[in-house]
């Protein structure tokens, strides 16, 4: 029975300049897939006329030869790497150095096998296992540029600071324009510099928080101190990650000092209302009841004339006594519409 090929239309391109071994790999690579296309180039300034007439990603993987006319080993890596555009590399020679194969993995090459241990087989394992780490590779490239997108460009201050260390591993663009540091300030710097020094206690114990708690990913607010030294309210949330192989957080931090700003505000109007008020209820009572009570003295005949003279001047006194009063209270008020309009603007 005849062995199962594979159908994928993949599309190979061999540089190789030695017929027979051309040959041989072909028949290697048509003995596991079904309907390859196979392109050939025997030099490297073939290879340069390929890719400047066609689109050189249309290729899932270059085959490669080391040894060709006009250019070989490492320089040939280097000048195949350079215009491949990321096309997945296996390199089929005869050299047997060791040391060669593995500095030219360290180079970008996928894959280094050896022609005299070469198979339809093993040529076959290879081809597939490189053409998917090489899409493995392009969505995690995808997915890094898309983390890298959403942190750069959020308009919100962003950072990764290193567990432990508390160093700044990285800081977007509104962070450096919110702090005033630049990026090279920030990533000499830890999380404390950008703190109150009273402050420190509050952060110290924040960081405390295990990743296992109620409350992670972990949300509060606290004081920051900018460059310039003013004092910002920030509103910090922040979620364990692994940056480039060091355990980390990631930070977002919402500058919330307008709406706290905005609340103060508001609790000093009510203090001032209730000021107002107060006097309004008591301190405007005793004027008053004074006023009713010598009025209704002055109505009982058994007064006399001098008696009442003198109860008139106290009337004088409580009247001018609560002129006094509503004309604090009218200061008052209009200070208030005052603060209220300028607050509103």
């Amino acid at each position: 029975m005849p062995r199962p090929k594979d159908n994928h239309p993949y599309n190979f391109l061999i540089v190789e300049d030695n017929p027979g071994d051309y040959f041989l790999i072909q028949d290697y690579i048509k003995e596991y897939i079904s309907v390859p296309l196979i392109s050939q180039a025997g030099s490297f300034k073939e290879v340069k006329s390929l890719f400047r007439e066609k689109d050189c990603k249309r290729f899932d993987l270059i085959l490669l030869d080391l040894s060709l006319p006009d250019m070989e080993r490492i320089d040939l890596i280097q000048a195949i790497l350079k215009i491949c555009m990321g096309t997945p590399i296996i390199v089929l020679t005869g050299f047997t150095d060791f040391n060669f194969s593995v500095k030219s993995l360290t180079m970008g090459v996928y894959d280094y096998l050896l022609k005299d241990d070469l198979n339809a087989l093993s040529l076959y394992k290879s081809i597939v296992y490189n053409i998917e780490r090489r899409k493995s590779l392009f969505e995690l490239e995808k997915s890094e540029k898309r983390y890298s997108d959403l942190f750069h460009l959020n308009p919100q201050p962003m950072w990764v600071f290193q567990i432990g260390t508390l160093k700044f591993l990285n800081v977007n663009q509104a962070a450096i324009e919110q702090y005033g540091y630049s990026l090279e300030e920030f990533l000499s710097m830890t999380l404390e510099q950008i703190r109150p020094e009273e402050d420190i206690p509050i952060l110290n114990a924040a960081l405390r928080l295990p990743k296992g708690s109620p409350d992670y990913p972990f949300r509060n607010r606290f004081r920051h101190q900018k460059k310039n030294g003013e004092i910002i309210y920030v509103e910090i949330q922040s979620s364990f990650i692994n940056y480039q192989g060091l355990d980390a957080k990631l930070i977002l931090a919402q500058n919330v000092t307008d709406q706290i700003n905005y609340v103060n505000k508001i609790e000093g109007q009510n203090i001032r209302l209730s000021e107002i008020s107060w006097i309004q209820s008591h301190v405007v009572r005793a004027p008053i009841a004074r006023l009713m009570g010598l009025v209704d003295l002055i109505k009982t005949p058994e007064v006399s004339e001098s008696l009442k003279i003198e109860m008139y001047d106290y009337l004088y006194q409580s009247a001018y006594e609560l002129e006094d009063i509503i004309k604090e209270i009218i200061t008052k008020a209009n200070a208030y519409n005052q603060e209220y309009k300028n607050f509103k603007n």
